[in-house]
């Protein structure tokens, strides 16, 4: 995978795809970082050997900063910052909907659109030392890559009102308490926990892990009825699989499934 290694690290391990924004000390988000986390997962949807996809930022004190600030010039220009935003909604819905786990790994603050992109990822690692926030109100902007809809469905509407409007940042162990993280562990042990949590998720079987993905993203944004016939439609396209016939025949013979993704 072809990537500018100064804006992005890429790294296959267990299964697990490990993209690293690699734009210290900030880690902003440029076109170009966006970009290249795009194509990467573009090539990666359709590789069986890739199961998980775990996205951190280099460096021990900052996942991202969010947008890069020098970029912001074109945002004047209306028809430019529409079809910039459109752009990064589509990349964010894209994780959100990813097919395969997709793992935040927040090493250090998560600010901006840093928080925004964390916000699309399925699941969230944090180190104790990590800071979460939408500063954006402080510039005289909005939350633009999503936040304003996202936060409100992960924490409720009026914790997120009142972060997003005075652009204060929480902890981790608060994070942890609003729902907004999964799990907080010690700084120097974030990016060991956060890969094993990936790579337990690739070990298991990649039909129905995206089956489970789909039925909760497109099925919790529909009425409870709407939402069930999603939830049978995955039932029957995986029950009949041949990772369904192994994982069961695994079962009654007390050993591991050994899942394709057939």
């Amino acid at each position: 995978m072809q990537v500018d290694e100064r804006q992005c690290l890429v790294e296959t391990k267990d299964k697990v795809l490990m993209i690293t924004i690699n734009r210290p000390p900030m880690n902003t988000l440029s076109r170009q970082t966006l970009l290249d986390i795009e194509k990467v997962l573009n090539e990666a949807e359709n590789d069986n050997g890739i199961r998980a996809v775990l996205i951190s930022g280099a460096g021990e004190k900052m996942f991202s900063a969010g947008a890069d600030i020098t970029e912001f010039g074109s945002m004047g220009d209306k028809e430019e910052g529409n079809k910039t935003l459109i752009r990064m909604h589509e990349l964010f819905n894209r994780i959100e909907n990813y097919p395969k786990p997709v793992i935040a790994c927040i090493n250090g603050k998560a600010l901006g659109g840093g928080n925004e992109l964390q916000m699309a990822c399925h699941l969230v690692v944090a180190a104790d030392s990590a800071e979460l926030g939408l500063p954006e109100v402080r510039l005289g902007i909005i939350p633009g890559y999503g936040g304003t809809q996202r936060l409100p469905r992960l924490i409720g509407r009026r914790r997120a009102l009142e972060l997003m409007l005075s652009g204060d940042r929480i902890s981790a162990e608060k994070a942890l308490e609003y729902g907004l993280v999964n799990r907080v562990v010690p700084a120097e042990k974030v990016r060991e926990e956060a890969f094993n949590l990936a790579a337990r998720l690739a070990s298991g079987a990649p039909l129905a892990i995206k089956g489970i993905l789909d039925s909760v993203y497109r099925g919790s944004e529909q009425d409870l009825e709407a939402g069930l016939a999603v939830e049978r439609e995955n039932s029957l396209a995986v029950s009949g699989s041949e990772d369904a016939i192994e994982g069961v025949t695994a079962f009654f013979s007390k050993r591991p499934p050994e899942f394709k993704g057939k």
